[in-house]
């Protein structure tokens, strides 16, 4: 037995760059450990399961691994399988998509510049954490750390600690340590830590970015739409702007040597909170999997 799968970067700013992604199509009849050892296999941050060709509930059935487990959302799965979807499944052009997930439906809509948006879920706030506590997380002086921000667990769909920098240098300086990581992730539900800076590599972009996720097997991330989700609702509602709306460029993984561009936009209104992430996505190989 064979089954077909591709390979895409997403985030992308052209052939490889970006963050990779397998894509398998028509992959109901695997079992639980069949997609975990083939995502272990792959050792990308993440690999998705297309489950069947045919929509339920208006959605496509999706299910997402990373290396160690699977997980109930992540934001450049989403972009990628929604662009195999389109591409190879529906095989014609639409304006949205419905990925169905463990954490609910997430629509995904497509633009004529190429960038494919995805409306992820209604943003929660968790806890606060101590600045000195993360800062030996991050190896880094506490002093590096925003005095005027919180740091704080945030989720639209699957949790992210989002920590304030206050340069680019701060950001550089982070090396984590994976004992400490593990002591502060233990009673949390965010797993994932994203530390961000609005010093930028490049003056088009507004702020700059670096997610690491050691838990789920990913030691640092090239560009990861989950958390930068959770970071856009931070925005909002810290007013990191000065205002309660945002339309921004955010930079990551060029200390990884995988430099992605993502594009954020959230606002707050009636006391609802909304956040889009976008990307491109390239499509960079294909082929069949034998089982």
């Amino acid at each position: 037995m064979k089954i077909k799968y591709s390979i895409v970067d997403v985030f992308s700013q052209g052939k490889y760059t970006g963050n990779p992604l397998a894509v398998f199509n028509n992959s109901g009849n695997l079992s639980d450990k069949e997609m975990q050892q083939i995502a272990k296999e792959i050792n990308f941050s993440e690999t998705t399961f297309i489950l069947s060709d045919v929509k339920n509930a208006g959605g496509f059935d999706v299910r997402i691994f990373t290396p160690n487990e699977e997980i109930p959302f992540a934001g450049h799965p989403t972009l990628g399988t929604a662009f195999i979807i389109q591409t190879e499944i529906v095989e014609e052009p639409v304006e949205t998509l419905i990925l169905n997930y463990k954490a609910g439906q997430i629509p995904v809509s497509f633009n004529q510049d190429e960038v494919i948006w995805m409306k992820q879920n209604e943003p929660t706030f968790g806890p606060l954490l101590d600045k000195k506590i993360v800062s030996d997380v991050l190896n880094i002086d506490h002093e590096y750390i925003e005095d005027d921000f919180p740091i704080q667990e945030v989720s639209t769909g699957l949790p992210s600690i989002i920590v304030p920098l206050k340069s680019l240098e701060a950001v550089k300086k982070v090396n984590i340590d994976k004992e400490k990581y593990f002591t502060l992730i233990e009673n949390l539900e965010a797993k994932a830590i994203l530390v961000f800076s609005r010093e930028t590599y490049h003056s088009e972009n507004n702020i700059n970015v670096r997610d690491f996720a050691e838990y789920y097997g990913i030691p640092e991330d090239a560009a990861t739409g989950s958390s930068n989700g959770c970071l856009a609702a931070y925005l909002v509602k810290y007013k990191y702007f000065n205002k309660s709306e945002i339309n921004i460029r955010v930079e990551q993984g060029y200390e990884i040597g995988r430099p992605s561009l993502l594009f954020l936009k959230a606002n707050e209104r009636n006391e609802k909170m909304n956040v889009h992430v976008g990307g491109r996505v390239i499509k960079i190989a294909q082929g069949e999997w034998f089982l």
